[in-house]
């Protein structure tokens, strides 16, 4: 089986993760990393299974104008914030907004700050919704990876990402082998 993740990534955490994930479901799956500006109709065609992640910008999915802001915080001198190499062009909304994947099996994650998810909010939950609007059939709920307020990943976070990317891709095969919907 084939498994495509696809990532928007302002500072790298959220990419980091969707390496981390790709590695936790290589035991079950061929895997494809890729940002979501090179996520194409071939890539997303010849998938199994979708795994898509953003980072969480004021409760929920990037917009262009969060995007924006993100970009201008780490061009600010002293900031210590390096913007992704892949943060250009259009981000995970645009991507979702196109993308034809009708019955193909996915999952969803996001990286958030580390507090109250009421106050945090999550764009994995965004992200599932549009999945599934798209015909997407998702296999395990959507899940959000911490970052700390120094823009680093938290202690333990990329491990339990190996380990949720695993749990995708056990997940994933058992649907596949029974035929069952999720």
């Amino acid at each position: 089986m084939r498994a495509l993740v696809v990532y928007e990534s302002m500072y790298g955490n959220t990419r980091a993760l969707a390496v981390d994930i790709a590695a936790g479901l290589g035991v079950t799956h061929e895997v494809t990393v890729v940002p979501v500006t090179r996520a194409g109709r071939e890539l997303v065609a010849a998938a199994n299974l979708i795994v898509a992640g953003s980072p969480t910008h004021m409760h929920g999915m990037p917009t262009v104008a969060s995007r924006r802001s993100a970009a201008a915080a780490a061009g600010r001198q002293g900031s210590g914030l390096l913007l992704d190499p892949d943060a250009d062009g259009p981000g995970m909304r645009a991507w979702l907004a196109g993308l034809d994947a009708e019955n193909v099996l996915a999952a969803s994650f996001d990286t958030r700050f580390n507090g109250i998810p009421a106050l945090t909010g999550h764009a994995s939950r965004g992200i599932a919704r549009l999945l599934r609007g798209r015909g997407c059939r998702l296999v395990v709920p959507p899940e959000s990876f911490l970052v700390s307020s120094q823009n680093t990943l938290r202690p333990g976070e990329a491990a339990r990402a190996r380990r949720w990317g695993a749990l995708i891709g056990e997940t994933a095969v058992a649907a596949h082998v029974s035929g069952k919907r999720l």
